[in-house]
């Protein structure tokens, strides 16, 4: 009917709403973990403390979602979403101006810069740890307390949304559309972490502080750039403020089929939420869902996969940065305009193949199968395509062993702070910390844009037996050709995969057409608890594992400035387990440097297998 297509309309206009925000998120972290020193694990417990508030109370309104009036509780949800949103922005106003270590302020050349400058000891006055006083650390625990209470009413906000929607156009269509339906609802679902990426790689490019401060001097491709993260969650909040209007105005019930749900439903309607508590119906219908095979099989198969997009996706930018030397725009853009809209064609395509053959049950269980063998087929190249780490003084390369970070003979006599983070490449393609680490004592300047030029007179650098130069920046890595391949086969895979997404959503519904509304609640409770909260997290914590050089802030460890590349791939592909053999093969690849990480991907293959342990129920859903 028409009402049934409107309300799919809206539905997807709000869920696209509500998952730009936490789209968004994802697309900023690795900008977020560099603003306030933050550690991948941090920031991964950030990214999934949304499902925090969710978790507690998605059972128990799942259970009621026929009867109550539930798109006004949709509604009710969106508004707490999008204030929320706009609490996330807010550390932005409550914090002062980014600080970053600088050759030049004001566009004059002082005495207080990060060159070689021997006998002038505490000479750094404009590094950043120069601002570190007890209120700059206060300033940090408040951003993250406000950070994480966005979080968690995020959650709660989004309790009714999905599952009451799901449930609501399930009731009302009929069973040839119900499926064409899904499918529509779940690809432009898709649509909003895609739109959040692009949204991200758009806000990124402006400065962080472009509010407070002009005459900036980093470019977006500076190491030490921050971006505008919180433009994005203004943006977004608006428009799940907007998506919500529409809800106050559908009725309880659609005119269509109000009389077949009266009389499946007529009595379980009336149960007050104490009476459902005190009649003990709670434990029997969701023990009546948990014992049965199917469902149970279903969804832990969703948890597992799950819990691999869950890291996947929070890190998914950070890990393109890292291995290719992107932007962290361009990272955005790639993965907003490429692999969500790929994943979004697999949805539909099996929405559609569902309604075009009117599959069975088996039929719907086999689909799943081929689609993630498919998947499996295309992702395993992946392990290989990757650049190896860059050669970084005083960290992973140095002509002697005998000095540690940033102490290497020729500079010594600088007295070169350890917190100082200003990259430079050498002429030698060797890339520095900062000038005074590769000695330099002199630079040039455009003389009309009085912007940085170059750095001369490095005593580190040598080039033909000549004292070397450098430019600012990190020298990148070498192996871009491997892009291309790499976006493309993970593209196709996310294809694959997600054509199994719309035909395991229908086995949950169809094994128990009673308890639909209960059943998506389990559902989706248990993706959160075993897959959404702890993915990111775990993800996070083997990515730290990776590092070679911490940033110090405070006195405490901060955000990485250098991964071991290597490591940070085989942890990003065989942590995520693209392959069902991910999580018991032992690393295989790891760079000889002066520090060598701890393993990588122990917590992550333990505890998968842990929850899962599964082989062939793990091929039947990719969520």
């Amino acid at each position: 009917s028409g009402a049934a297509r409107f309300f799919v309309f809206c539905h997807g206009f709000l869920q696209l709403s509500q998952l730009l925000v936490s789209g968004y998120l994802k697309s900023s972290i690795s900008t977020i973990e560099r603003r306030y020193g933050l550690s991948s694990q941090t920031s991964g417990l950030l990214a999934s403390f949304n499902e925090v508030g969710n978790t507690l109370l998605i059972v128990f309104i799942s259970y009621f979602g026929s009867r109550v009036h539930r798109p006004r509780f949709i509604g009710c949800g969106a508004i707490l979403v999008s204030l929320a949103a706009f609490l996330m922005s807010l550390p932005h106003f409550i914090t002062g101006p980014y600080e970053y270590d600088q050759s030049i302020v004001n566009n004059s050349w002082i005495n207080t810069t990060d060159l070689c400058q021997p006998g002038v000891p505490g000479s750094w006055g404009n590094l950043s740890d120069a601002g570190c006083t007890p209120h700059a650390a206060r300033e940090n625990h408040e951003v993250l307390l406000v950070m994480f209470i966005a979080q968690a009413l995020l959650g709660i906000g989004g309790v009714p949304i999905q599952p009451f929607g799901i449930s609501y156009i399930d009731d009302f269509a009929s069973e040839r559309n119900s499926p064409l339906y899904l499918g529509i609802l779940f690809s432009v679902t898709v649509i909003g972490p895609g739109v959040g990426f692009m949204l991200g790689s758009t806000m990124l490019r402006f400065y962080v502080d472009i509010d407070k401060v002009t005459g900036v001097q980093l470019t977006n491709k500076d190491p030490r750039w921050v971006g505008a993260w919180w433009l994005g969650f203004l943006v977004a909040a608006s428009l799940v403020a907007l998506s919500a209007v529409p809800y106050f105005f559908f009725p309880r019930e659609m005119p269509k089929e109000v009389r077949e749900l009266r009389s499946r439903s007529e009595h379980v309607q009336s149960l007050s939420l104490t009476q459902f508590i005190k009649r003990k119906y709670f434990p029997l219908v969701l023990l009546r869902n948990l014992r049965h095979p199917v469902f149970l099989l279903v969804v832990l198969a969703q948890v597992n996969l799950s819990a691999m997009v869950a890291g996947l996706a929070t890190f998914m930018g950070k890990f393109l940065e890292r291995q290719f030397s992107l932007t962290a725009s361009l990272a955005n853009m790639i993965i907003g305009a490429v692999n969500i809209p790929g994943a979004m064609v697999g949805i539909v395509v099996g929405g559609a193949i569902l309604k075009r053959f009117q599959m069975s049950l088996k039929q719907c269980s086999a689909m799943c199968v081929l689609g993630m063998f498919l998947c499996l087929l295309m992702a395993f190249p992946l392990l290989f395509l990757g650049c190896p780490t860059q050669e970084v003084a005083g960290v992973t390369y140095s002509e002697s062993s005998e000095f540690g970070h940033h102490a290497l003979e020729c500079n010594l006599q600088c007295n070169c702070p350890e917190k100082a983070y200003n990259p430079i490449c050498g002429s030698n393609t060797i890339e520095y910390i900062s000038p005074c680490s590769a000695g330099c004592r002199m630079i040039s300047l455009w003389i009309f844009l009085s912007s940085l030029q170059n750095y001369t007179n490095c005593s580190c650098i040598s080039k033909n037996g000549l004292v070397g130069s450098a430019k600012p920046g990190t020298c990148g890595t070498s192996c871009f050709h491997f892009f291309l391949p790499f976006v493309v086969l993970s593209c196709l895979a996310g294809i694959l995969a997600s054509t199994s997404h719309t035909p395991s959503f229908m086995l949950i519904l169809r094994i128990q057409p009673e308890d639909k509304s209960f059943a998506v609640g389990i559902q989706f409770m248990l993706l959160r608890v075993l897959a959404w909260m702890p993915g990111p997290v775990l993800y996070g914590s083997a990515i730290d594992t990776t590092c070679i050089l911490w940033e110090k802030k405070c006195n405490r460890k901060a955000a990485c400035r250098y991964y071991d590349n290597n490591l940070f791939r085989w942890c990003r592909v065989h942590a995520g387990c693209l392959t069902p053999w991910g999580s018991s093969s032992n690393r295989t690849a790891q760079l000889d440097t002066q520090k060598t990480p701890n393993p990588a991907c122990a917590p992550q293959g333990g505890w998968k297998g842990a929850v899962g342990g599964l082989s062939a129920p793990l091929q039947v859903n990719r969520s």
